[in-house]
C-alpha cells in the first residue's frame, strides 16, 4: 500500500512517515526542494513537490494520501492560504482524479466552526475551507482535528470524539499514530473527529 505523505519532513509528518515505514507500509515522502530529507528513513521513496504549485502527477502510484503539511504559525496570511487552503484543495482534486482510495486530512480543533475572534481565525478558516472541500470531493476521507500540539512523542493513550477537552494537548507522536491508523482503518472512513493525548 503506497501512502503519499504531504509534509513528510515536518514535525508531525516526519513521525508519520517513520511510523508507516516501521509498520511495513510504503510511504512516499512528499517534500519541497529546500526541505531537509536527511531524517527520513533511508529506504523511503521521496517525491519532490511544492504545495503552492502542484503538478498533475503528484499522486501517481498513491493508494492513500495524508495531508500532514502546514504553513507554520509564523507565516503570512497569504502563505497560509496558499498551503493550508489552496494547496490542500489542489491536492484533494489531484487525488480524486488520480484514483486515490482514501484521503486523510490533518486539520485543527476549531476548524469545524472557526471563531472570527480567535487569534488563529485566518488559519482556522483556511483549514475549514480545505476540510469542506474534502468532504464534498467524493473521496473516501478521514479528518483529524487535534487540540494544541506538543512536540512530545506521546504514549498512544488518546481520546477521540466530541468529549475531547478543547483546552487539552495532543502529542505529535500520538497525532501521527492516529493519522497512520486513519490511513488504513476503514472504520474511520467518513469521520471527522477531535483528538487529545491522555498520557
Amino acid at each position: 500500500m503506497n501512502i503519499l505523505v504531504a509534509g513528510s519532513t515536518g514535525n508531525t509528518g516526519l513521525r508519520l512517515t517513520r511510523q508507516l515505514a516501521e509498520a511495513g507500509l510504503n510511504p512516499i515522502a512528499m517534500h519541497r526542494s529546500s526541505s531537509d530529507t536527511s531524517r527520513l528513513p533511508a529506504d523511503v521513496a521521496k517525491r519532490e513537490a511544492d504545495l503552492t504549485q502542484l503538478g498533475d502527477e503528484v499522486c501517481r502510484d498513491a493508494d492513500i494520501v495524508v495531508f500532514a503539511a502546514g504553513s507554520g504559525g509564523d507565516t503570512s496570511e497569504e502563505m497560509t492560504d496558499k498551503v493550508d487552503r489552496d494547496g490542500a484543495k489542489r491536492l484533494i482534486d489531484i487525488a480524486s482524479s488520480s484514483g486515490v482510495n482514501h484521503f486523510v486530512m490533518l486539520s485543527s480543533v476549531g476548524a469545524g466552526d472557526p471563531d472570527p475572534e480567535s487569534d488563529l481565525a485566518h488559519y482556522l478558516q483556511a483549514k475549514h475551507e480545505a476540510d469542506e472541500h474534502l468532504k464534498a470531493s467524493g473521496l473516501s476521507y478521514t479528518i483529524v482535528r487535534p487540540v494544541a500540539l506538543t512536540d512530545e512523542d506521546g504514549s498512544r493513550d488518546v481520546r477521540l470524539g466530541d468529549d475531547v477537552d478543547p483546552s487539552g494537548k495532543a502529542a505529535r507522536g500520538d497525532v501521527a499514530a492516529i493519522l497512520a491508523r486513519a490511513a488504513t482503518d476503514s472504520s474511520l472512513a467518513g469521520k471527522v473527529f477531535l483528538m487529545e493525548s491522555l498520557g
